[in-house]
């Protein structure tokens, strides 16, 4: 992975701008941390900061490629997985290499296909290729959305980075949030809506969305959906299918020149992962080394009140590695760790994250990868979406409503942290009904289908579109905040479009969830592992992070210049942060005063204007 970031203006002149695109490259220096570099022209500057995984001798970006009149230069983010293939293929062709880089192959992809070149992708990407005869800017990203990319307009120029903190770095753009925005952060319910920033006039490009950009202005297209076809594959034969994609796309996503590791939480989805990564590893020989995260003293207050957390995750790590032959490591994370990092995730997402110790424990994690010199990890994410692992795919209330599926849970832990007036603003529940008609509208329907397998179809398409991306966000920004590339093999797009359309039925085989997934890995796993139930990752119920998260929102309460406190119920607020539960778990408790802490630091640190 790397940071890209450009700046084009089809008016005014940004050769003398080398300053400003410095400054914004350089606040992605953390997405690569090896090398960087800048180009520019009368009307387009484009830089990039490079993590070295393919290539590290060559591939450096930007990467330009001259013909007669013509100048092309490249900034690209991800990995290709097909590259191999594509470069036969060009070379076929008539194209020559210079390198052996995966940004070559890229680059020349586009040379031969021009805007269809997105069609001959597989990986995870987000890229831009500037003309600089016809003047013209092509920006893609890839089929779900692993890579972020954003942009905004601005007059007669044009910004895009990797990251939304680059492009407040420009002084055309400034930190504005209005009530869309806010609606989106205050519901309590983690949603992604595809396109959508929570910042005034700042756009992503859409997983599997290309654009083009020109002075006369933009083309965009959807190159890459989800098509609903009858499933006409039996159950072996399905399951076979399954298998064959996996150890395709486990066998792509192992290129790398530099060392690679698997995270190991001891789920079906990781330890599966692992089962197939220690196949190949033990094919060429190589030892394979995994991690897990616990947390100090997490035997002794584990609790399995709070479900869907019904085991620690330590002994099934253990497990599986002792099972496959790994050398696993368990990074043990104490409170104080916890309280000392919370703001981390605000930094790395440009706002407040959702998950709050969560996402930190994940960022302590992928450091300890990183500081144990490996730059690339595989983790299972994308199973439960893409399966139907969740509770909510089996509550009989869900199939019944009109929301999305996840909303029901979450919007039991939600009480009036917010004050009235903030509420009125917002009309959180007028605005995810609204966002929940939105997807509706967008999901393929196949003709013909029963009314039960078309909803199970509208929660799958719910689940893929609007809560896998926060998943996949959270990945990238936890991973690339410390210059760690996570690959996803199970989020490989054909795989997504096999299981698509595949029946609920078949895909619940044997009447538990992810059925059809136990079946594929069943030669890899023990029948414990295979058999265990869905588990969320736990969160760390120590009664000393509980008090340093009080102790802060106290703080935060009883400053009346903290910018969050006009937004809150403050009696409510110190309730909470004087130990008042409310009628809630220890850690639901946790989870809304880190949401407050989080608010204010951004609302702070971001020099926020609501609008």
């Amino acid at each position: 992975m790397c940071g890209i970031a450009g700046w084009i203006d089809w008016l005014e002149d940004v050769s003398g701008g080398a300053a400003i695109i410095e400054i914004m490259i350089g606040c992605l220096s953390h997405r690569g941390p090896d090398a960087h570099d800048v180009w520019l022209s009368s009307h387009a500057a484009l830089a990039h900061h490079r993590l070295t995984v393919i290539d590290p001798e060559s591939g450096r970006q930007p990467m330009i490629y001259q013909a007669n009149e013509h100048t092309y230069v490249l900034v690209f983010n991800g990995e290709l997985y097909n590259f191999r293939e594509l470069r036969s293929e060009l070379s076929a062709r008539g194209h020559t290499f210079r390198t052996s880089s995966d940004t070559e192959v890229l680059l020349h992809t586009y040379l031969e296909w021009g805007e269809e070149c997105t069609q001959h992708l597989n990986g995870i990407f987000a890229f831009g290729v500037w003309d600089e005869y016809k003047q013209q800017l092509f920006l893609a990203r890839d089929h779900l959305g692993v890579n972020p990319l954003f942009y905004a307009e601005r007059d007669s120029s044009l910004l895009f980075a990797s990251e939304i903190k680059a492009l407040l770095a420009h002084p055309h753009v400034e930190a504005e949030v209005d009530a869309e925005g806010l609606a989106s952060l205050f519901t309590g319910v983690p949603l992604h809506t595809p396109g959508f920033v929570v910042y005034s006039g700042i756009q992503e490009v859409r997983p599997g969305e290309q654009i083009v950009f020109t002075r006369e202005g933009k083309r965009v297209r959807r190159y890459w959906s989800v098509r609903s076809a009858p499933h006409t594959d039996d159950l072996g034969t399905t399951i076979e299918r399954i298998r064959a994609l996996m150890d395709d796309s486990v066998r792509r996503q192992l290129v790398t020149d530099l060392p690679l590791v698997a995270m190991l939480s001891g789920s079906l989805d990781s330890s599966g992962l692992v089962g197939l990564v220690t196949r190949e590893f033990q094919r060429e020989q190589k030892f394979l080394h995994t991690y897990s995260v616990d947390f100090v003293d997490s035997e002794k207050y584990f609790t399995r009140t709070l479900a869907p957390i019904s085991s620690r995750e330590e002994p099934w790590g253990k497990r599986v590695s002792q099972y496959l032959g790994t050398e696993h490591h368990v990074i043990k994370v104490e409170s104080a760790e916890l309280v000392e990092n919370l703001l981390l995730p605000t930094y790395a997402h440009d706002m407040p994250s959702f998950f709050g110790q969560l996402d930190t424990s994940l960022y302590l994690l992928c450091r300890a990868i990183k500081k144990n010199n490996a730059t690339v990890a595989v983790s299972g994410d994308g199973t439960d979406e893409l399966f139907g692992g969740y509770n909510w795919f089996f509550n009989k209330e869900v199939y019944k409503a009109n929301k999305f599926p996840w909303q029901m849970f979450f919007e039991k832990q939600n009480f009036p942290w917010w004050s009235c007036e903030v509420n009125e603003k917002i009309r959180p529940q007028e605005y995810l009904a609204r966002r929940y008609q939105e997807a509706r509208e967008e999901v393929p329907v196949l003709h013909g289908e029963d009314a039960f397998n078309a909803k199970m179809r509208e929660i799958f398409y719910m689940n893929q579109t609007r809560f896998l991306p926060v998943l996949l966000d959270r990945k990238d920004r936890m991973s690339m905040a410390v210059g760690l590339e996570v690959r996803l093999p199970f989020s490989d797009y054909r795989l997504v479009e096999y299981l698509w359309n595949i029946p609920w039925e078949m895909k619940t085989v044997g009447g538990v969830e992810k059925g059809l997934l136990r079946h594929a890995l069943a030669d890899l796993l023990p029948i414990d592992v295979r058999s265990r139930t869905k588990s969320s990752r736990p969160a760390l119920q120590h009664p000393e992070y509980q008090e340093g998260i009080s102790q802060w929102l106290l703080q935060i309460v009883d400053d009346t210049n903290s910018p969050i406190r006009p937004f809150l119920n403050v009696p409510v607020a110190r309730k909470l942060a004087e130990g008042d539960s409310l009628g809630l778990p220890g850690t639901l408790r946790v989870r809304p005063m880190e949401q407050i802490i989080k608010m204010n630091a951004w609302l702070q640190e971001y020099n926020v204007r609501v609008s």
